[in-house]
């Protein structure tokens, strides 16, 4: 039996090209700028710095919170709390106000970790960006805010 090609529905426009689409070119941004992330922080995940730098920012905080700060589930923000906790970058303590919470914090090493790791986060946003004007540049971060 030989496989027919699909055919388009009528209904479907003609001018659809993917590599038009947002997601699609999301998509590929996405990837380039981890690859850029991942040679700068080769020891750090990209949930794993966003944490450290908005504990560095926020101060302690419950674990569940911290996950809603930095776009993470419950279960990533866990994950990504106990393997920054192995290395020594954070601790976790029950919440004084409720037993039930779990409050995260830097230790030195991580608070010295943030700090390390801020200019060369920088950095990596330069070289995402490098593309586009500085005009440009703040341009489509407003325009990616307004989309959250």
């Amino acid at each position: 039996m030989a496989i027919q090609p699909r055919q388009k529905p009528e209904t479907v426009s003609t001018q659809y090209a993917l590599d038009d689409q947002i997601g699609f070119i999301l998509r590929k941004v996405s990837q380039r700028h981890t690859a850029i992330f991942a040679a700068a922080f080769p020891d750090l995940t990209a949930p794993q710095w966003a944490t450290l730098a908005k504990l560095y920012e926020s101060g302690p905080t419950s674990q569940n919170q911290l996950g809603r700060l930095v776009a993470l589930d419950a279960a990533t923000i866990k994950g990504v709390v106990d393997r920054l906790g192995a290395r020594g970058l954070t601790m976790t303590a029950p919440d004084p106000a409720d037993a039930r919470r779990v409050v995260v914090a830097l230790t030195e090493a991580g608070r010295k970790e943030a700090e390390r790791g801020f200019p060369v986060a920088e950095a990596v946003t330069v070289e995402t960006l490098a593309a586009l004007s500085v005009e440009e540049r703040a341009q489509l971060v407003q325009l990616l805010k307004a989309l959250e």
